[in-house]
């Protein structure tokens, strides 16, 4: 079987408090968007093998485990474990989503894993959130209000169809590094991640003014700071950077635009795609 499965982008993001266990709390608004990596699955008699496919310009940045270590591997790993089963499978996955972007590219890989296998065997895994949390929400996409460490999830209404310009320099951020600054701001503005979630119901032409990702406070990048300025000068109504860093969205009403914003964008060295917001996060491509 293979699919194609999306990224996801936080239309908002803020960290609201710190476990004792270390963990941070967070409110997010998720959305799926139509940049895609492909995942193959074939069963076989035993092993689990992983390959695969990777741009020059993703492996430059974040070198992918294509092991073991993969969290796709482990999500086949764990499906067999938790369902008693003795087979194995041939997993190898094309990369199109950039990597060390806050766009979930191995939790949407290890999602369609979980995807193919019960499609392949009727079955399925109970405690997806062991992989990490952001799989449970790739096991359906769309939009959906996010809280707690990332495993509590509510679908809100349908955010599907908008044009976005997604670009990312070759900057990465450390997961843990953002978070460690994140504890040391002193008085951050905060966005309005409820209010977000209420356009997006009541208003959604106005959504974007309640875009937003306490993250651009804590990380400070100037690859981030540069692509939301020429997203701007082409007329995006709202930029953002997405999750812990470092790829940046803007959300377009013309199309010629994003275009004209995509095209300057990677002239300057930069990865950047037009795409849409999508309401799921796989399309199967052959069963």
């Amino acid at each position: 079987m293979k699919v194609k499965t999306a990224a996801k982008i936080n239309l908002a993001l803020d960290v609201t408090g710190k476990l004792p266990n270390g963990y941070h709390t967070i409110e997010s608004v998720f959305q799926t968007v139509g940049l895609y990596d492909e995942v193959s699955v074939e069963l076989t008699r035993n092993g689990t093998e992983l390959s695969c496919e990777v741009p020059q310009e993703f492996a430059a940045s974040d070198p992918i485990p294509c092991d073991e270590r993969n969290i796709a591997y482990k999500a086949a790993k764990l499906f067999f474990e938790e369902n008693g089963m003795d087979c194995g499978c041939r997993i190898h996955i094309k990369k199109g989503i950039p990597s060390q972007a806050g766009m979930g590219g191995g939790s949407t890989d290890a999602a369609a894993v979980l995807y193919c296998l019960g499609q392949l065997t009727g079955k399925s895994v109970s405690t997806p959130e062991k992989l990490g949390a952001d799989v449970p929400f790739f096991l359906t996409g769309g939009t959906a209000y996010v809280e707690g460490i990332g495993e509590i999830i509510k679908p809100i209404a349908d955010y599907s169809g908008k044009i976005l310009v997604i670009a990312k320099g070759k900057e990465g951020v450390s997961t843990a590094e953002a978070y460690g600054n994140i504890d040391r701001l002193g008085s951050p503005k905060h966005p309005e991640t409820h209010r977000l979630a209420e356009a997006i119901e009541k208003a959604p032409d106005t959504a974007y003014k309640y875009f937003g990702n306490l993250f651009e406070q804590a990380v400070e990048l100037p690859e981030v700071e540069e692509i939301k300025s020429n997203m701007l000068k082409y007329r995006a109504r709202a930029a953002a950077m997405t999750g812990s860093g470092s790829a940046v969205f803007g959300l377009f009403h013309d199309p010629a635009q994003a275009v004209g914003c995509a095209d300057e964008l990677r002239v300057k060295g930069y990865f950047a795609c037009v795409c849409e917001t999508v309401p799921e996060s796989f399309i199967i491509l052959e069963k």
